[in-house]
């Protein structure tokens, strides 16, 4: 079904559909601590949410031999584990999705989360067969490469034209003017708005609501 604007939405996960925004932060800064590394602080550790783990860590803690990043990385996935389960959605979000479903849009993913991150995430909150594809940055190349948007695309038979990511960093929107496609940005997530506004999103949406609104009224 034709609709107006867009016919394949895709999403960001961590901080535009989850609220892991502060936890994923936390969990950089311990991991560095850890290992007796700078520790990032809130801006700098946020900065790189949306990118994949390895390139996330990378630019978290510069001075790390490449050697060392699998230790960063596990101790990353210890810190972030212990609240793993008790991680939601916003507010909103799953009748937003379920209204976007109805309406008879295509839906993606396309996330810094590994694949069995993603698939965890999905189950957990009762969603995994509520898109229909998803990309993992352990499958393909990191934000802001647009490779997820081009297999996305691929897979679903849509054209990039009428495609739009909607996402809470700039990794999320640079992808999407890297692909060719449009962007929408959420500003309670990872990055702020001034940061998102340079990028040129369609729109800028501060609470769930209105990004929902939006959607409705304008994909």
């Amino acid at each position: 079904m034709a609709r107006q604007n867009f016919d394949l939405i895709v999403f960001d996960w961590d901080g535009t559909l989850m609220d892991s925004t502060a936890h994923i932060t936390r969990s950089i800064q311990a991991a560095c601590r850890d290992l007796g590394l700078p520790v990032p602080d809130d801006v700098a550790a946020s900065y790189v949410i949306g990118l994949g783990l390895r390139e996330a860590l990378q630019i978290a803690a510069p001075g790390l031999a490449p050697e060392d990043y699998p230790r960063l990385t596990e101790r990353y996935r210890v810190h972030y584990l212990l609240r793993d389960p008790q991680i939601e959605l916003f507010a909103g979000i799953p009748e937003m999705l379920a209204g976007l479903r109805q309406e008879g849009y295509f839906l993606a993913v396309a996330t810094g989360k590994t694949r069995v991150g993603l698939n965890r995430a999905l189950a957990a909150v009762g969603m995994t067969s509520l898109f229909d594809a998803t990309r993992c940055a352990d499958e393909t190349f990191s934000k802001p490469n647009p490779a997820m948007l081009h297999e996305l695309t691929r897979e679903l038979g849509q054209e990039l034209r009428r495609t739009v990511m909607i996402g809470d960093t700039t990794h999320d929107l640079q992808m999407a003017a890297n692909a060719g496609a449009a962007s929408v940005a959420v500003t309670y997530g990872a990055h702020p708005a001034d940061a998102l506004l340079s990028l040129s999103p369609l729109f800028c949406a501060h609470t769930v609501t209105e990004l929902s609104d939006w959607l409705f009224a304008n994909a």
